[in-house]
């Protein structure tokens, strides 16, 4: 059997809706944060995986904008994992050639969570084997009107004309602009929705859905996500009769 880094159609970027923590700690009788707890070993394994797969971006949804309406207690558990867990995996993501950065509001968050994080993305700005992105304090529409809100200041500034507003430069303004577009979105968990994740950048991305609740996610469940895109045909709004005949670049310079 081929390797993953040997498969054609790898992704370049997955991105990851990590759902079904709170879930599994209830089904063992478990405080939800137990989940969340049991959840950053899977980060662990699926960061590694993913390196070793060749694949060049990982994005995760690790905590969203809606998220701060779940109860104090949860949220604050959250949050100190977070940090706690960027401060004891940042060595090892650092020896392992990993790039972090991060997707959303970052001022929102407590010291106690933006400093280690802040020191993980300075030390790791130079890594190139991966680059993994932590959505916090994220949300897609959101991220799409602090958008809105800088253009429209630069329209009122007399800095851009309205015309000159178009999808790219939309894109170009998110916070994601440093990222290129999502090739697959997985979500575990067993729902089938993107909640607020990526909404812009995802338009062409394809949609995995497995019930398999994060903490129980192991790199058997990845191989199987990027099987099954590695065998899907992305189209971009083209026929499949369009894209199976694409001209190659050898025959367009001989054409020429």
């Amino acid at each position: 059997m081929r390797t993953l880094s040997t498969m054609k159609n790898l992704p370049n970027h997955v991105a990851i809706i990590m759902d079904g923590n709170g879930r599994w700690a209830e089904q063992r009788g478990l405080p939800r944060v137990l989940g969340h707890r049991a959840g950053t070993r899977t980060v662990r394994r699926i960061v590694e995986a993913v390196r070793q797969a060749g694949v060049r971006y990982l994005t995760l949804y690790t905590f969203s904008v809606a998220n701060w309406e779940r109860p104090r207690e949860e949220v604050t558990g959250l949050l100190d994992l977070i940090g706690e867990t960027v401060r004891t995996d940042g060595a090892d993501l650092l020896k392992n050639g990993v790039r972090v950065r991060v997707v959303g509001e970052l001022e929102d968050l407590p010291q106690r969570v933006r400093q280690p994080v802040d020191w993980l993305i300075q030390a790791s700005r130079h890594n190139r084997d991966l680059n993994l992105t932590l959505a916090l304090s994220y949300g897609g529409r959101h991220d799409l009107c602090h958008a809105a809100r800088q253009l429209a200041a630069q329209v009122a500034a007399g800095q851009l004309l309205p015309e000159e507003i178009d999808e790219a430069l939309v894109r170009r303004t998110l916070t994601t602009a440093d990222l290129p577009d999502p090739d697959l979105i997985i979500r575990t968990g067993g729902e089938r929705r993107l909640s607020d994740f990526l909404v812009f950048e995802s338009a062409y991305a394809e949609l995995y859905f497995t019930d398999v609740l994060w903490p129980d996610v192991t790199g058997a469940d990845l191989d199987v996500a990027l099987r099954d895109y590695a065998g899907r045909e992305r189209r971009f709004g083209k026929t499949s009769e369009q894209i199976q005949h694409r001209p190659s670049p050898t025959s367009l310079s001989e054409a020429a």
